[in-house]
């Protein structure tokens, strides 16, 4: 497993790759593993000749009231977690490796990034589009792995790819949970013990609102309306968003259809939690 930081040798090194016809698999994250990217990391492995995970905290998808600061970093640690999981590349780059001084160009996916967190966090994805295309063509993948927990950055770097017109295929896997059903996060470690046992009514909420919409009602307040419950019950009323949206373009419904989307994001205590199933 080698460890690259600069832009440079990472491009020199894809280019090579690339002309001896091999594969390159790829898998995004800003570090602090647990167990969904790993899952992630192992499925890379299957899908290329060469995997490569990058670990970059990006500043540029955190507003200035957010937890860029706090936000758990741990590379040894993350090291150690990959090592026996076949990763040939670990790309590690500092801030202005990725943002040299000057920089000033950034791309947008208009729509899709107006629902759900982007209505609370309005320059959040506009990082996330900018970061992720700038590793794109910087590690050159073929194929980029991706977790459906955060559906709405799933479905952006899918549009972005489409209209930008990028070589590179991108696959999105299921949600993974802890036993109690909680989906995993790096940002799960700022919950006390107290507001852990409440962040497992999330995915409940979750579950209740299929089992209306299960039981033949369609009309998406009522169906919601279970869910807000569950919240409530344990004390979780800083709700930024509970709603079923189309699958694809994440506008709101106001009839449940199979395939749509149950979306969730709250906040308790430190943390920003979000969610989501389909119906």
């Amino acid at each position: 497993m080698k460890l690259i930081s600069t832009v440079k040798e990472m491009q020199g090194m894809a280019n090579e790759v690339r002309m001896h016809g091999k594969i390159i698999s790829f898998v995004p994250t800003m570090g602090a593993l647990h167990d969904g990217h790993l899952r992630l990391i192992s499925e890379g492995r299957r899908r290329g000749d060469i995997l490569v995970v990058s670990i970059f905290v990006n500043p540029i998808q955190f507003a200035p009231n957010e937890d860029l600061n706090k936000y758990p970093r741990n590379l040894d640690g993350d090291l150690e977690k990959i090592k026996d999981l076949g990763v040939d590349v670990v790309f590690n780059p500092i801030t202005e490796e990725i943002y040299p001084e000057g920089f000033q160009t950034y791309v947008e996916v208009k729509v899709l990034q107006e629902y759900l967190c982007g209505l609370f966090r309005p320059e959040h994805f506009k990082g996330v589009a900018t970061v992720v295309l700038k590793l794109f063509n910087i590690v050159k993948p073929h194929v980029a792995l991706f977790g459906e927990k955060d559906y709405q950055q799933l479905k952006i770097i899918q549009r972005m790819v489409k209209d930008l017109n990028l070589e590179v295929e991108i696959k999105g896997f299921l949600i993974v949970r802890d036993k109690n059903g909680l989906a995993l996060s790096s940002r799960n470690s700022y919950l006390s013990s107290d507001e852990m046992e409440r962040a497992f009514s999330v995915s409940k909420a979750l579950s209740e609102i299929k089992k209306e919409f299960d039981k033949g009602i369609r009309d998406t307040k009522t169906i919601i309306e279970a869910g807000g419950k569950t919240l409530r019950e344990v004390g979780i009323t800083n709700i930024d968003y509970l709603e079923i949206c189309d699958p694809e373009t994440l506008k709101r419904k106001e009839l449940a259809e199979d395939g749509d989307l149950v979306a969730v994001g709250v906040r308790l205590g430190g943390a920003r939690l979000i969610d989501n199933i389909r119906l």
